[in-house]
């Protein structure tokens, strides 16, 4: 599958999830950016991440802005080429992978933690 197919799917895979979201979470998630990349770069991955990881949330979580002008804005970052391998080029393995990581990182965006996220099978 091309990194193009793959950015299509995710892209419609993120509107369903986000159709499915209930009235007053999906307004804020349609104004948060998703941002797709092949693989994470190093500079993403700093000391704290693993190559392999399928998406990450980065800026300030909803409602906790620092006001620092460095402040990187909100927005889900999606790795296309690691969650295709994590699905074994099963594109409905895919699929739901995307729709988990999406929640799983809009989670951190809505402030929920490591534990709030497994309390909601998002872990």
């Amino acid at each position: 599958m091309t990194y193009a197919q793959l950015q299509n799917l995710a892209d419609e895979e993120v509107v369903a999830t986000r159709d499915e979201l209930p009235d007053e979470l999906r307004g804020l998630a349609d104004k948060l950016p998703v941002v797709h990349h092949h693989y994470p770069s190093a500079e993403i991955l700093g000391d704290q991440f693993e190559p392999d990881v399928l998406g990450m949330f980065v800026g300030a979580p909803h409602g906790s802005a620092t006001g620092d002008t460095n402040d990187v804005p909100a927005q889900i970052l999606l790795f296309l080429g690691n969650l295709w391998e994590y699905a074994e080029a099963d594109r409905e393995v895919f699929l739901d992978e995307v729709h988990i990581t999406y929640l799983h990182e809009l989670g951190h965006y809505f402030g929920w933690d490591e534990d709030d996220l497994a309390a909601r099978d998002l872990d």
